[in-house]
C-alpha cells in the first residue's frame, strides 16, 4: 500500500494550497481518511478527517478555512486549504484508517508528508 502526498510548497499568508493523496494497494472509499500535520517542535494533530459515509471533522484551528474531500473514482484523497495562516506552516500527512490491506484484513497506512510553508 502507497499513499503519496504533493501540492506542498510556499504560500504568503492569505493565500491558498490543496494538497493530494494517491493511494495504491487500497481503497480511500472503504475507510475513513485524514489528514495530520507536524510542526517544527510540536506534536503531529490531526486536522481533518473524513469517514467512509463522508462525515467531516476538523480541528478548530483550521474550521471554515480548510476542506477535506475525497475522490473515489481516482483514489485520491484531498485538502484545500484558504486562508493559510503562518500558524499552518508544517508537514502535512495522510492517512488511511483501518483500510483494507492487500493480502486480507484491515490496517492503518500513512504517506511520508508534504511541507507546508506558510509566511508573513
Amino acid at each position: 500500500v502507497q499513499l503519496v502526498e504533493s501540492g506542498g510548497g510556499l504560500v504568503q499568508a492569505g493565500g491558498s494550497l490543496r494538497l493530494s493523496c494517491a493511494a495504491s494497494g487500497t481503497i480511500f472509499s472503504d475507510c475513513a481518511a485524514g489528514w495530520y500535520r507536524q510542526a517544527p517542535g510540536k506534536e503531529r494533530e490531526m486536522v481533518a478527517l473524513i469517514s467512509s459515509d463522508g462525515m467531516t471533522k476538523y480541528t478548530d484551528s483550521v474550521k471554515g478555512r480548510f476542506t477535506i474531500s475525497r475522490d473515489n473514482a481516482k483514489n485520491t484523497l484531498y485538502l484545500q486549504m484558504d486562508r493559510l495562516k503562518p500558524e499552518d506552516t508544517a508537514m502535512y500527512y495522510c492517512t488511511a484508517l483501518n483500510a483494507p490491506a492487500p493480502g486480507g484484513g484491515y490496517s492503518d497506512y500513512g504517506g511520508q508528508g508534504t511541507r507546508v510553508t506558510v509566511s508573513s
